[in-house]
């Protein structure tokens, strides 16, 4: 599905907030208080928010449920995941799993909605990331094998991704291992993936 918003830490969130249950605006920032989402999503300016969920809505991943007014808040629009929500929200959640990108904090925002998935389906995609990095590492060697005779100063930028992303595929492929075995597990998601 082509849609007009670019998917981001945020968007994903808000989308997985609503997977959850209906929520206005307000409730949808509440929650990724509560649950520590603002730990891996800018939502320092509420504007931020509510454009995105501004988006959303235009581009029919979101619909409201419903407009109310309690006797103590101003007038509040409920939202409610679209079926095409749900399946754009797999989309990014999938790719974002997937594809190591240099924009932060995609991976973590991503792994902090991972039970949306099954745990097969993770240990698939993450070793597939996994895989990917180590693709990368390959290539990245080969290539600065070219420059050998430059000084280290010249690669420390390279030693530095090379250490951190061989840090991050021993550590997926840990994951991966305990997924496998059943050490890490959860709850199969309570829908059918309609995708």
């Amino acid at each position: 599905m082509e849609t007009a918003t670019r998917s981001s830490p945020l968007a994903l969130t808000v989308l997985a907030l609503l997977h959850h249950e209906p929520l206005h605006p307000y409730g949808v920032q509440r929650l990724i208080k509560q649950w520590g989402k603002d730990q891996v999503v800018n939502v320092g300016q509420r504007a931020s928010l509510y454009r995105t969920i501004e988006r959303l809505h235009a581009d029919g991943l979101i619909a409201v449920r419903k407009t109310g007014r309690e006797q103590a808040y101003p007038e509040r629009t409920v939202y409610e995941l679209t079926d095409a929500g749900r399946r754009i929200a797999r989309t990014w959640l999938r790719a974002m799993l997937v594809e190591p990108k240099q924009e932060f904090p995609q991976f973590p925002a991503a792994l902090s909605h991972l039970a949306m998935i099954s745990p097969a389906e993770a240990a698939e995609l993450l070793e597939r990331r996994a895989d990917r990095i180590g693709q990368a590492r390959q290539e990245r060697t080969t290539a600065l094998a070219a420059h050998a005779d430059l000084p280290r100063v010249f690669h420390l930028e390279d030693e530095h991704l090379d250490a951190v992303t061989a840090a991050e595929e021993r550590w997926l492929r840990t994951v991966v291992e305990d997924l496998r075995a059943g050490r890490l597990t959860w709850s199969p998601p309570a829908s059918p993936d309609p995708a």
